[in-house]
């Protein structure tokens, strides 16, 4: 039987979490599908662990570093499913997440992305439930607006997503220019012009392990200046995005100010239309550095006890 879904897998010195994550699609309840792994050139015991399975559905492949987007954007030309779900080497599928994918796509035939709701485990004691803004609890179908809807947790999540393979030949694959938010990129291009379906029912896990999920701890933070530049012109015609690239901008601008770089804050905090932003957000941007690296710190500390505070929230 050909595949339904081409899951494509990124895998770059995960040795010690890729093995959990390949179990979590073999528990899968739907099983056409066939697993691309891209070896992006690690360094430790990784290929090993994935030598270990024995499935005439997993195709490995081998390529020099380049990075993620190079390394989906290979999975996505040997993918031959109709449909590419994407799963990186240290998240989770709960058994449900391709079922409830392939039901959406038989649903709403004809949309730019399918993307299920997730959950966020931190340090791997606390879990939360991502929250999506403006939508019931039980919410399945079309997103009314794919921006204003992700302006708390995004709708979509690289490990929640899957997207039709013709879809790719239209707005293209992943940016490898970009260093940070290339799956952001990809993402917005997509729903500015195509509906996006969307299911509430929880179905995937996003594993965050270490302070470099947090703000400012990423080395290529700085890059998504590209991407916060690369929409402006989209900006003027559509309030949602404009106020979604603010809550980016925002983002960007606290981790510039922690780090200690003024002037590109200065530069984000002009950009932003303050109204666009919650009370929490505007205080912090008042905030001075040794003041939001307190925070920061305080943050982390508190997820380590199980409690999980945002400015998005």
């Amino acid at each position: 039987m050909s595949p339904l879904f081409s899951i494509v897998i990124p895998l770059y010195n995960k040795a010690n979490e890729i093995s959990q994550t390949l179990e979590s699609v073999f528990k899968q309840t739907l099983k056409e599908f066939e697993i691309i792994i891209v070896n992006d050139g690690s360094t430790d015991n990784s290929l090993l662990e994935v030598q270990k399975f024995e499935d005439k559905r997993i195709s490995i492949f081998t390529t020099e570093n380049k990075g993620v987007s190079h390394a989906r954007n290979f999975g996505i030309e040997k993918a031959k499913a109709p449909l590419i779900a994407f799963l990186d080497a240290d998240d989770l599928w709960y058994p449900h997440h391709l079922e409830n994918l392939k039901q959406l796509y038989q649903t709403y035939p004809n949309c730019g992305m399918y993307c299920k709701a997730y959950e966020k485990s931190y340090l791997g004691r606390h879990i939360v439930a991502a929250k999506f803004n403006g939508l019931e609890s039980d919410f399945e179908g079309i997103v009314p607006d794919y921006f204003e809807n992700s302006l708390i947790d995004a709708i979509a999540w690289t490990s929640a997503t899957a997207i039709p393979k013709i879809v790719f030949k239209t707005y293209g694959v992943f940016d490898t220019n970009l260093k940070s938010g290339q799956d952001t990129d990809l993402w917005m291009r997509v729903a500015l012009n195509e509906p996006i379906a969307f299911s509430k029912n929880i179905s995937a896990i996003h594993v965050l392990t270490g302070q470099e999920h947090h703000l400012s701890q990423s080395k290529h933070r700085v890059d998504r200046l590209k991407l916060l530049n690369k929409f402006k012109e989209a900006e003027k015609s559509s309030k949602s995005l404009k106020k979604y690239m603010d809550y980016n901008r925002f983002s960007m601008a606290i981790e510039r100010k922690c780090q200690g770089d003024s002037s590109t804050f200065k530069q984000l905090k002009a950009e932003i239309n303050l109204d666009n932003l919650n009370a929490k957000q505007r205080l912090l941007l008042k905030l001075p550095k040794p003041l939001l690296n307190l925070l920061k710190k305080s943050q982390q500390q508190l997820i380590g006890y199980g409690l999980y505070f945002s400015a998005f929230r």
